[in-house]
């Protein structure tokens, strides 16, 4: 027997799909639904709730999805998302786009002043990003947007802000006292097993040009491009970004280079670069501040091993 495809087919099948798309994408997730607060949940405050409605208003999530899957690596992956981590959400903003990263658990990855640096520009701390800028908002919208993003991560968040806050205060404290205190508490804060050791690349043309590259990519904003402290990102960031100048004959090496860019300095604005920079990268821009900023440099000097085949030969460790 075969079907005739009639008007009244055409119109019964297309009900018959219809309804079925309905019953799978709208009906059964509701019906499904998690309605079990997770471990890291708790509601949003006043102005982290004004924060989210500025945050769909300009079409953020378009750009950022707010769910880590297990697959991930990047920002927040320490913690894969979970669906009663958004009970209270409507909508839910998940997100498929990724062109900027993840934000679910954005909260306390950076204090207050980096975001607003970054929501008025986002190439001050970010040379290389494609956001759109937003200082159009002004300063009580963006400030109530930043409440937001601080809140993602829920529970998480608000101890990952706690640190930041900890550590802001020391970090303002160290900067107040003076340049000789502030780079001994800096140093203070790098184990010191990383004290004593050079930076195990040469400091050869190509390798200060891709440390150069790496600079202006992502230091020159917060730095600036002769690495005093005062990039554009600086008018909004207190305590300021390190003026490198001042490191010169007060006892920094490759390794506490190495150590601080890897890590960041939780509580200021510099931060960690571990998931973003491979090794090589970071020595070859710490070898760049050394040699250019600071005036001084360690690099390849002992205690060394055996130098990679690649390297330029000498009569030490020929």
């Amino acid at each position: 027997m075969r079907l005739k495809m009639t008007p009244g087919t055409i119109v019964f099948g297309g009900i018959i799909i219809l309804a079925v798309i309905v019953f799978v994408v709208v009906y059964w997730p509701y019906a499904v639904r998690v309605e079990t607060p997770s471990g890291i949940f708790r509601p949003l405050e006043t102005e982290e709730a004004e924060g989210r409605r500025i945050y769909i208003a300009n079409g953020c999530t378009y750009c950022h999805s707010q769910a880590i899957r297990s697959i991930d690596w990047g920002l927040g992956a320490e913690r894969i998302a979970q669906a009663g981590d958004y009970v209270a959400d409507r909508p839910i903003l998940l997100g498929s786009e990724r062109t900027g990263p993840d934000l679910s658990q954005e909260g306390g990855e950076h204090p207050d002043d980096w975001h607003m640096a970054h929501f008025v520009n986002p190439r001050y701390p970010r040379p290389n990003s494609i956001m759109p800028p937003f200082e159009y908002l002004g300063e009580e919208k963006i400030d109530n947007l930043i409440r937001y993003v601080q809140a993602l991560g829920m529970k998480q968040a608000d101890l990952r802000m706690e640190r930041q806050d900890y550590w802001k205060e020391e970090a303002i404290e160290a900067y107040e006292t003076g340049p000789e205190a502030n780079v001994e508490w800096l140093h203070a804060k790098v184990p010191e097993g990383w004290h004593t050791i050079p930076n195990p690349y040469p400091a050869t043309a190509a390798g200060l040009a891709r440390g150069h590259k790496i600079y202006q990519d992502f230091c020159i904003g917060c730095h600036g491009p002769v690495g005093d402290g005062m990039g554009p990102a600086q008018p909004h960031l207190y305590p300021p970004p390190l003026n490198f100048t001042i490191l010169r004959d007060r006892g920094v090496s490759g390794g506490i280079l190495y150590y601080q860019i890897m890590n960041g300095v939780t509580g200021t604005a510099m931060p960690y670069f571990k998931r973003e920079l491979e090794s090589e990268k970071i020595w070859d821009v710490g070898n760049y501040v050394a040699e250019y900023f600071i005036g001084q440099s360690d690099a390849n000097k002992e205690p060394r091993g055996i130098d990679a085949s690649y390297e330029p030969v000498d009569e030490v460790t020929k």
